[in-house]
């Protein structure tokens, strides 16, 4: 896949978010612990072929990857596919990404969008926020910043700094939404809490702009939203 520094968090959390694991697959993730991709391919193949969700992601990653097996991304495309048509969401997002990209499948805009909506409308917190740059940057798709605020929105409440940024810009810019520095500014802020450098920077040339009274009033919404440790409706 192009956009290899996509997989790392899915790579990092690709196992233990199942909510039941069986016997055999959890032999296939000490395997796969162990770097024994062999044996894990032994274990999740059975498992795949009778429909496991799971497992079929899971092959499909080590077909995308080449672990275990000779890289193949008609195979990774196969497997995700038997995933995402489950409900995966993590599937449904990677096949997105396949199908821009044309790995596996023929290049397809339209059913890479139809993925990533599908993964993102599950709560999906890393296709909400690529489904937001592609509206923003009219990458792929038509631009349409009135998107761009409703999928960067929901990624930025659950705490994805670089949608955080983006829709800082969106309302400091007024694309998408009226333009509102306050509520620019209190994005920006919560980006930098996490410890953004862009977050910082933005912040801080907004405030050259802003009066000391709205300042105030941005950082009360920042400190507000970051205290009840949930972002939802900020």
């Amino acid at each position: 896949m192009k956009n290899h520094v996509l997989l790392v968090p899915i790579v990092l959390g690709m196992l233990w978010s199942a909510p039941a694991i069986g016997a055999d697959f959890q032999k296939g993730i000490a395997a796969y612990e162990k770097k024994d991709y062999a044996t894990a391919l032994q274990e999740w193949k059975p498992l795949a072929e009778r429909g496991d969700a799971y497992a079929q992601y899971s092959l499909g990653l080590m077909y995308n990857l080449g672990w275990g097996v000779p890289q193949d991304h008609k195979q990774a495309a196969k497997w995700y596919s038997a995933a995402a048509e489950q409900g995966l969401a993590k599937a449904q997002y990677i096949l997105g990404w396949m199908y821009f990209n044309g790995e596996g499948v023929p290049q397809d805009y339209r059913q890479g969008i139809k993925w990533f909506t599908t993964a993102a409308q599950q709560g999906y917190a890393l296709a909400q926020y690529y489904l937001g740059l592609k509206f923003y940057e009219g990458n792929d798709v038509l631009q349409d910043y009135k998107l761009a605020v409703k999928w960067y929105t929901a990624a930025a409440e659950q705490g994805i700094t670089e949608a955080q940024n983006y829709l800082g810009r969106l309302y400091r810019n007024g694309n998408g939404v009226l333009q509102d520095y306050k509520r620019a500014h209190m994005w920006f802020n919560i980006a930098a809490s996490l410890g953004n450098s862009y977050g910082i920077k933005s912040r801080d040339n907004l405030a050259k702009k802003m009066t000391p009274a709205d300042i105030s009033k941005a950082q009360e919404l920042a400190r507000e939203c970051i205290e009840k440790k949930k972002l939802k409706g900020c």
